[in-house]
């Protein structure tokens, strides 16, 4: 049995890749607090379902292309997107210029994601050394 069979390493590894996409959210929202007509986003909570019920995968969803409609625009990271789904929240508190971002709640969202990160890391971590450990290896 591969380590990457076992399904609670694989559920964390998937838990980082999540956090991960969504400190990218995050961070996008932080860079446009100053765009006019820009609207806060942040990902779909990541919900693990029973065996028999369908695994939540990343490849399950579809990856958004960018575009260029303007000469001035730049390129898009051609298909570096990320494998999980985003939502727009309306209930954001909109400023005159439309755009909708509280830095302060982006901030509180940053420090929750950090915190959620280092526990999955911590967990990941431990799971290994014991798998060490059962092994003979450590």
């Amino acid at each position: 049995m591969a380590i990457t069979d076992i399904p609670i390493l694989s559920m964390l590894r998937m838990r980082l890749d999540w956090s991960q996409a969504r400190q990218k959210v995050l961070a996008e929202n932080v860079a446009n607090s100053d765009t006019p007509h820009y609207r806060a986003r942040d990902l779909v909570p990541l919900k693990f379902e029973t065996p028999g019920e369908g695994n939540v995968t990343p490849t399950a969803v579809a990856t958004v292309a960018l575009s260029r409609t303007e000469e001035g625009h730049m390129n898009g990271l051609g298909g570096q997107g990320s494998a999980f789904r985003s939502q727009a929240k309306g209930d954001y508190e909109t400023r005159p210029t439309g755009n909708s971002v509280t830095l302060e709640d982006e901030m509180m969202k940053v420090a929750a994601n950090n915190m959620d990160y280092q526990a999955a890391t911590a967990v990941y971590t431990r799971s290994l050394k014991l798998i060490k450990t059962a092994l003979g290896k450590a």
